[in-house]
């Protein structure tokens, strides 16, 4: 390896004001911890996490490798998720980078679950246990071992590591074909599986209100564009350093037993000591081989059950969901809307998201005037083949009537990238064009009820004949209704423009 000539700055700046640790310590701490850190980092593309001024100051994350790295600093390029273009990632692959890294005052460091050779591959399963309020490390224990539970029958080997700040992770080592679609199933099947089994402790969903004295499952981690804290970095959290490290299961179930936090809190000094006694217990995330059940990636997806009970396929020319495999996830975010006469007229907006169609009834449909509240009723998640859905549900099927693609396009999520979260959007479409946020709010329904209103400034209104219009066909409503065909798989209408 060529010598590498690395200047550092500031190195007495004070990082953590409650300890003294500087920026000089954390360099040296990523140094001493590189034999240990390094081979899970090895080819991963990283996202940095930097404190300029330390805890007490702004913190910022940074994707882009900046513009005066030297040449030397290893990166990868990665289309981006929501719009045009790459994002150019730095890759950490040996002792100097890190270093470097460290330098920039990136105290965490945040590492995808694939490598850059295989984007579309996980090598792991992550279950991300973050506490509401009320809650504490030692309850994400609690959850953890009940997560074991269901695990073990599985023939899954867990490898649990604090995160160094209020949470847990939980990793299912894969390092066998695998793709994200059947990662985030699995995920999100196995944390509404405990949701039922402990509603009282446990959650799947984002929403805050759902969340106190409970333990939040983070299933969507389990995501191309997600990444989760490496393990052996250090944490920016609290006005101590503290280090993500791996644990034992029995370490776990001892600080519940002892009711005791403490026991699970690891400084960088605490690490290096632990490391050099214990070796690295999370090695095995590195080459053990598992397999996913075959009935988690059959194409049986859980997300789709509730789409797949409400229907007979045999009559409905609505797609089914895909047998044998999970739905293809598409480069670019892509949103439809769907003017549905059934029992009564309606909107349906979906937003492609986990491999499906996250979907809400908007009766009045969205409003192009700026501060404008409709209201927008959660129903069932469908296949993303349903966005070219446009013709006739049979009567007496449910959802029976004309269904018309109104509008179609893509998006760019600008907040909200957990499940249950409060969404920003701005969209792409053929008739609607601007930026729109989506609010869940408390409600007496059955069903999740949201409000969706236009940001400032107004969109253009949508003209008379556009809004009876398909973006797909051009038809009408009634040309729609006359035809009684169904554009799925998408197919020249029989009828002419009316």
């Amino acid at each position: 390896m060529p010598t590498r000539k690395l200047s550092f700055t500031n190195l007495g700046k004070i990082f953590f004001p409650k300890t003294g640790f500087t920026k000089g310590d954390l360099v040296k701490y990523y140094v001493d911890v590189a034999p240990y850190i390094l081979p899970h980092l090895r080819n991963r593309p990283m996202t940095l996490v930097r404190f300029p001024d330390g805890v007490t100051g702004e913190r910022f994350y940074e994707k882009n490798v900046p513009h005066f790295a030297p040449e030397w600093i290893k990166t990868t390029d990665v289309a981006r998720k929501s719009q045009p273009g790459m994002t150019r990632y730095i890759v950490i692959n040996d002792a100097s980078t890190l270093a470097w890294c460290a330098n920039l005052a990136a105290i965490e460091l945040h590492a995808f679950l694939h490598r850059a050779a295989s984007l579309q591959r996980p090598t792991s399963v992550v279950f991300d246990l973050d506490p509401g309020e009320g809650a504490n490390l030692l309850t994400c224990a609690r959850v953890a071992l009940h997560l074991k539970a269901i695990l073990d029958p599985l023939d899954l080997t867990a490898l649990p590591k604090v995160s160094g700040s209020k949470g847990l992770q939980l990793y299912v080592p894969l390092n066998t074909p695998v793709t994200y679609a059947a990662t985030s199933l699995f995920a999100k099947a196995v944390a509404e599986l405990l949701t039922q089994q402990f509603p009282r402790l446990v959650v799947s969903d984002m929403a805050k209100d759902l969340r106190k004295k409970k333990v939040f499952i983070d299933w969507s981690q389990n995501g191309t564009s997600k990444t989760t804290v490496a393990v052996y970095s250090v944490r920016g959290k609290r006005d101590a350093p503290y280090v993500s490290m791996p644990v034992t299961w029995q370490e776990l179930t001892k600080a519940l037993k002892g009711r005791s936090e403490k026991l699970l809190f690891f400084s960088p000094a605490d690490a290096l000591r632990r490391l050099a006694k214990r070796g690295d217990l999370f090695a095995p995330a590195l080459t053990l081989k598992q397999s996913l059940p075959r009935r988690f990636t059959s194409g049986a997806e859980p997300a789709l059950q509730a789409y797949r009970e409400k229907r007979d396929f045999a009559v409905t020319r609505e797609p089914p969901p895909k047998e044998g495999r999970a739905a293809a996830r598409a480069t670019t975010a892509r949103f439809v809307i769907q003017k549905h006469d059934a029992s009564h007229l309606h909107y349906d907006f979906r937003l492609e998201r986990d491999g499906v169609l996250k979907s809400w009834a908007v009766p009045k449909g969205l409003s192009t005037e700026a501060g404008v509240k409709r209201a927008a009723f959660e129903v069932e998640d469908h296949p993303l083949d349903y966005m070219k859905f446009e013709g006739i549900i049979p009567e007496g099927q449910y959802g029976g009537g004309t269904v018309m693609v109104w509008d179609f396009g893509t998006y760019e999520l600008l907040a909200g990238s957990r499940p249950g979260s409060d969404l920003k959007l701005r969209l792409h479409g053929k008739k609607l064009r601007g930026e729109w946020h989506l609010f869940r709010i408390r409600s007496e329904e059955k069903k999740p009820v949201w409000l969706i209103v236009k940001a400032q400034p107004s969109a253009k209104p949508v003209s008379a004949r556009q809004e009876d219009r398909s973006v797909l066909s051009q038809r009408s409503m009634a040309g729609i209704a006359r035809d009684r065909d169904a554009q799925w798989p998408a197919k020249k209408p029989r009828s002419s423009r009316r």
